[in-house]
């Protein structure tokens, strides 16, 4: 392991504790015994105690968990090696409840509740879905709740084939917007070459972009148990990095693996340029839009001050939009105010438009949220 530098020791102690949302990653190495398939409790146990103080300190906390296919293989007795599409599927099945079971034991005596999230790539990058899984999140944090995610593996087939939990985690971060993604790994970063093979490989502490040249030094470091390597982990870092979240690269076999993190443990950091609200913003405002919602004076001002934009607002609405596409939002005048995703598809947006949100059960037969355009999915 490489020594412990006090730049790394102050940088990770800093951008740990400016997080406000933290997002980490477990590989399967770390969470089941590859011998004998069985969860490391003591383990899991010490990594409960390092949220659980981060949630103390007032920080939101979401878990990416790799390990279900690795719990339901034993359970199953399909022993070690590649499985066939449909057995990897059983096993999925099979583990996701024990895993889902070992976090809530573990973290239920810190008074924490847990709650199981179950996403493929497609809900991240379909827009609607993408708007409902973001929703989900961020009720489940302002609740307390930690959610636990892990790949839909029992359908998702791309996900087992490619096993990109690393990817995952960085889009869950994105669409959470995370300030920190940790990727707990069976290595403790990015080194200039393999470090198994090389002896003067170097540990790279800082890594401001992922340049080619990055890319060049990342093998195929990998183990067992972990189906991803450290192409996938530079993947994530670029994912992250663009939506305005930094990321590191850490051993997590310690007792107390966030604890060690921002104790200087040797680790790699990829920093993001800018935070994730100003990131999400840029994304938005660089859509093209499907439609224009036109608004009154007194909607524009209220946009201007940072609020959402509600039905009573609206006067009129153009175009061809589902939910989750892109809008301009305009004056009477007919000046751009601001761009954002619709809460709403183009038909149910003039159902609703000019009333107050309380009526829009009645108006739609089904509950809706109040904002037409949310201002967290708006750039103004």
């Amino acid at each position: 392991m490489a020594a412990v530098s006090e730049g790394t020791r102050s940088r990770s102690a800093a951008i740990l504790g400016a997080a406000r949302r933290v997002v980490v990653k477990i590989g399967s190495a770390l969470l089941v015994d590859s011998a004998t398939g069985q969860l490391r409790v003591e383990w899991l146990e010490g990594l409960a105690a390092d949220i659980a103080a981060l949630r103390e300190r007032g920080r939101d906390v979401m878990l990416v968990s790799s390990g279900s296919i690795a719990l339901g293989r034993r359970v199953l007795s399909l022993g070690d090696g590649p499985l066939p599409l449909e057995a990897s599927q059983a096993a999925a099945a099979v583990g996701q409840i024990r895993l889902a079971q070992a976090y809530e034991s573990v973290l239920a005596p810190h008074g924490i509740t847990t709650a199981q999230v179950l996403l493929t790539l497609e809900d991240s990058e379909n827009r609607r879905r993408y708007l409902n899984s973001r929703r989900t999140f961020e009720t489940l944090l302002e609740l307390g709740v930690v959610p636990i995610v892990n790949e839909n593996d029992t359908v998702a087939t791309d996900e087992i084939r490619y096993g990109d939990n690393d990817r995952l985690a960085a889009q869950v971060a994105g669409m959470a917007g995370a300030d920190v993604l940790v990727l707990l790994s069976d290595v403790d970063g990015l080194h200039t070459a393999d470090p198994r093979v090389d002896p003067g490989a170097r540990l790279l502490e800082v890594v401001e972009a992922v340049t080619p040249e990055i890319e060049a030094m990342a093998g195929g470091v990998g183990s067992a148990l972990s189906r991803g390597g450290m192409r996938t982990k530079l993947m994530a870092a670029k994912v992250a990095n663009r939506a305005g979240c930094a990321m590191a690269i850490v051993r997590g076999d310690a007792s107390r693996p966030l604890t060690a993190l921002s104790e200087g443990a040797p680790s790699t950091w990829f920093l993001a340029k800018g935070d994730p609200a100003a990131a999400r913003k840029r994304w938005i405002s660089g859509m093209r839009p499907r439609g224009r919602l036109i608004v009154d004076a007194g909607a524009a001002a209220a946009l201007a001050r940072g609020s959402s934009l509600l039905p009573a607002g609206v006067t009129e609405v153009e175009g061809k939009f589902s939910r989750g596409d892109p809008v301009d939002i305009v004056d009477a005048e007919g000046r751009v105010v601001a761009r954002g995703l619709a809460g709403y598809d183009v038909g149910e947006a003039r159902a609703i438009m000019g009333h107050r949100s309380d009526r829009i059960a009645e108006l739609l037969g089904h509950p809706g949220r109040a904002a037409l355009v949310h201002r967290d999915d708006m750039a103004i």
